[in-house]
C-alpha cells in the first residue's frame, strides 16, 4: 500500500512563527501568559506549557508580567487591558491575519461597514472585529446571512477568515452582491489555506482513502476534512495515529495524507510510518 502525503501537509509559517516567538519569550522573561492557547493543537500545547508559558483564563495585576498574543491576534480592549495591567506585550500574530486587521481598519475609517466571513466565536474572527470602532457583521453560512441589516447598508467591504473555505466565501458574496449597493471584497483566505484546499480537492480523487491530521479544535483541519469527504467518502480525520483504525485500508491500493496548519510534523511522521506498518 502506498502513502502519498500532500507536499502542503503540517506548519505553516503564521503557526512556526507564532511557536518560535512563544519559546524565544519563555527564554527571555520569567512570567509569560497566554489568554488561550497559541494554536490549535493538543501537541502543541503540551510543549508550550511544559516549556513554562501559564495558559490562564482571565488577566490579574502583577508586575514584571509579560501577555504573549496567540497567533490568532486579540482585539484592542483586550490588548490596552492588559497593559493597563502592567503587563509587556509580545505579539505572535501571524502576519496574514495582522493584514486582515489592517484591511478592516482602512476601510472602517473610509466608511465603509465591515462584513466578516468566518466562524463566529473562533478567535481569530474575534481578533478582527475587535480592530474596529463599529460593530461589524459576521457571517459563517450563507442560510444565516441577516437581510434585514445587509439591506441596509449603502457600501461595505468583506474580509474573509484566512483558513475559510473559498467556495463558501464566493457564495455568501454572491448572495450579498444583490443587497450592497457598494461590496468591496479582499480576498483575505492566506496562500498556505489556498496551497492545502488545491491539494485536498486532487489527493481524494488519486487515492483510495484519505487521512486528514489535525486537532478537533483546528478551524482550517475542518474545512480540509469536509472538502475530502465530499470527494471520497473514505476520508478520515484523527488527531494522532492512536486514532487509526486499521479496517480503513481494507483494499486501499493507495493512501493520500494531509495535516492542518498547527500539526507538528513528528506527529505526521509516526502517522506515515504506522501506516506503512499496516
Amino acid at each position: 500500500m502506498k502513502v502519498n502525503l500532500a507536499k502542503s501537509a503540517g506548519f505553516c509559517f503564521g503557526v512556526k512563527r507564532a511557536i518560535d516567538i512563544a519559546h524565544h519569550t519563555i527564554n527571555s522573561y520569567k512570567n509569560v501568559y497566554m489568554l488561550g492557547d497559541i494554536v490549535h493543537n493538543e501537541e502543541v500545547e503540551k510543549q508550550i506549557e511544559k516549556s513554562g508559558i501559564k495558559k490562564v483564563k482571565r488577566l490579574s495585576k502583577g508586575k514584571e508580567r509579560v501577555f504573549l498574543i496567540r497567533a490568532h491576534g486579540a482585539g484592542i480592549k483586550l490588548v490596552n487591558k492588559a497593559r493597563g495591567l502592567g503587563y509587556k506585550i509580545i505579539d505572535a500574530t501571524c502576519p496574514m491575519v495582522k493584514e486582515i486587521h489592517k484591511i478592516a481598519t482602512d476601510m472602517e475609517k473610509k466608511g465603509y461597514a465591515i462584513i466578516v466571513i468566518g466562524d463566529k466565536r473562533h478567535n481569530e474572527v474575534l481578533g478582527i472585529t475587535g480592530q474596529l470602532k463599529n460593530k461589524a457583521i459576521v457571517i459563517d453560512e450563507r442560510r444565516h446571512i441577516p437581510l434585514h441589516t445587509v439591506k441596509r447598508i449603502k457600501k461595505a467591504c468583506v474580509v474573509a477568515q484566512s483558513t475559510q473555505n473559498l467556495q463558501k466565501v464566493m457564495g455568501i458574496l454572491e448572495a450579498l452582491k444583490p443587497h450592497i449597493k457598494e461590496l468591496k471584497f479582499f480576498n483575505t483566505i492566506c496562500g498556505p489555506t489556498r496551497m492545502k484546499q488545491e491539494e485536498i480537492k486532487k489527493l481524494p480523487l488519486e487515492n483510495d482513502a484519505i487521512i486528514i491530521i489535525g486537532s478537533k479544535t483546528s478551524a482550517n483541519t475542518k474545512r480540509l476534512y469536509e472538502i475530502s469527504r465530499s470527494i471520497n467518502e473514505k476520508s478520515f480525520w484523527i488527531q494522532t495515529k492512536k486514532d487509526i483504525n486499521p479496517a480503513w485500508f481494507r483494499g486501499a491500493k493507495n493512501v493520500g495524507v494531509t495535516a492542518g496548519a498547527s500539526t507538528p510534523d513528528k506527529t505526521i511522521k509516526e502517522t506515515v510510518e504506522y501506516i506503512q506498518k499496516i
